[in-house]
């Protein structure tokens, strides 16, 4: 197998919203003839589905499955894209055709999370505007633009379990400009709203979002070089930037954050993805250079490293509500492959003091505007209504104390101070956790767009 048809077998591989089926493109052995592959997850054992068509698909083509087995591709021509349903059918391969999009740059967007719309980003003919597309809602229905908005988008990240805020990360129309990264609600036609700007000329990205704990993984140039964080969605608290994190060496993207923790994202495990240059010794205490496993959890110092498997589809690992990670891997004995590990985690380190002095970081430009008064919608539900949609004001900064809820003053005993979420609280009507369906005609309920607001301190905590 040659490094090219690996990347493109790891770079198409994308899983269904409840982890039930993954998908991915994939050859015969000896060949470079592309078709797109099924992969059923929820099984005592994993086995593949091939799904071949009359001809062989191009190797940009990308493909996503749906919970119901069936999987979405889209194929590139010249101008559009394609797209299509393909499903099992006897010895053959069904496919149901949806129609096109015209555009040069299409790219699937995470599956929603009730598993059957999909989504895409596609650049507007001019290259000034990006279209947010409906592609599939699991019907034969045509894909349909449902938001446009200005500026190249990129990322891509749900921010509620009813799917209809989406996150995404913005910049000019040739992606000039600092990043920024807003909420679509698409179920207001695609209004847009301010989710993470840490200062005016910074980078902020929104890589992971975790709709049941609200922890959300942002990577941010603000503290003065690119590093990776943490914050919780709905909180006044700012965003960290902790020094596990942060390892010399190494650089970090994280792949899959474990569901189910509501309200709790200091219980969240994170699975990351560790890169190393060729030849440059890490100074980690992993399996040594290239590219393994690490896990994390909010409140921990350190990394814990693990060693991929062989024939791991690099960057890429689900988890389960109860802790299980589970990583998909492919070698010429074992072509479908899950590896499960049990990873456990203590909820919190013992707290001591920081071994060397907190990085500085530059300090916000401009005022700190204050968040907008939201009127409260009736008793806190318990210390857990940090999280929720009606945040309380942050309280002043004080030293941590025994018992402690650890995402409060996570900079204390991370050797870096913290950094913050700005812009302004917007009233929305989202029915968060709400048991109507997406689109359903429902009362207005003022929700907030969840932002936090804090001023990037200048080396102090």
């Amino acid at each position: 197998m040659t490094a090219s048809v690996a990347r493109v077998m790891n770079e198409s591989f994308t899983v269904a919203a409840d982890g039930s089926y993954a998908a991915r493109l994939t050859t015969r052995p000896g060949t470079e003839l592309w078709y797109p592959e099924r992969w059923t997850l929820d099984g005592p054992e994993p086995y593949a589905v091939p799904l071949p068509v009359e001809q062989p698909e191009e190797a940009d083509s990308q493909v996503l499955p749906l919970k119901d087995g069936r999987v979405l591709i889209a194929r590139p021509a010249p101008g559009r894209h394609s797209l299509a349903l393909l499903y099992p059918s006897g010895p053959e391969t069904g496919e149901r055709r949806l129609g096109t999009v015209e555009t040069d740059e299409l790219r699937l967007l995470p599956p929603a999370p009730c598993g059957m719309r999909t989504y895409a980003l596609a650049r507007e003919p001019g290259g000034r505007t990006t279209g947010v597309w409906l592609v599939t809602d699991g019907s034969s229905r045509p894909p349909a633009r449902v938001a446009l908005l200005r500026g190249r988008c990129s990322g891509g990240a749900w921010l509620d379990r009813e799917g209809r805020l989406l996150a995404l990360d913005t910049a000019g129309p040739d992606g000039e400009g600092p990043t920024k990264t807003v909420a679509v609600d698409l179920g207001t036609g695609g209004e847009v709203s301010p989710l993470l700007e840490i200062t005016e000329d910074s980078d902020d990205r929104l890589l992971l979002a975790d709709p049941d704990s609200g922890l959300l993984l942002v990577r941010s140039n603000a503290p003065g070089t690119e590093r990776l964080g943490w914050g919780v969605l709905g909180s006044h608290r700012p965003v960290r930037f902790p020094e596990a994190l942060h390892p010399q060496g190494a650089r970090l993207t994280p792949i899959a954050v474990q569901p189910g923790q509501t309200l709790l994202p200091e219980r969240c495990a994170v699975a990351l993805r560790v890169d190393t240059p060729t030849g440059v010794p890490p100074r980690l205490p992993g399996p040594g250079g290239g590219t393994w496993l690490a896990v994390w959890r909010p409140g921990l110092r350190e990394l814990r490293h693990l060693a991929s498997p062989p024939g791991w589809l690099t960057g890429h690992g689900l988890w389960t509500a109860d802790g299980e990670l589970r990583v998909p891997y492919s070698t010429a004995h074992t072509p479908c492959g899950l590896a499960r590990m049990r990873t456990p985690l203590p909820d919190e380190e013992k707290t001591a003091p920081a071994s060397a002095p907190a990085a500085a970081a530059p300090a916000a430009v401009g005022p700190v505007p204050a968040p907008e008064p939201m009127p409260a919608p009736g008793p806190a539900p318990g210390p857990a209504a940090a999280h929720a949609s009606t945040p309380a004001p942050a309280p002043a900064p004080r030293r941590r104390e025994s018992g402690d809820d650890v995402t409060a003053l996570q900079h204390h005993d991370h050797g870096v101070p913290p950094s913050g979420l700005l812009g302004s609280m917007v009233r929305r009507r989202v029915s968060a956790g709400s048991a109507r369906s997406f689109g359903a005609t429902e009362e207005p309920v003022p929700k907030p767009v969840p932002l936090q607001q804090a001023p990037l301190a200048s080396g102090t905590a």
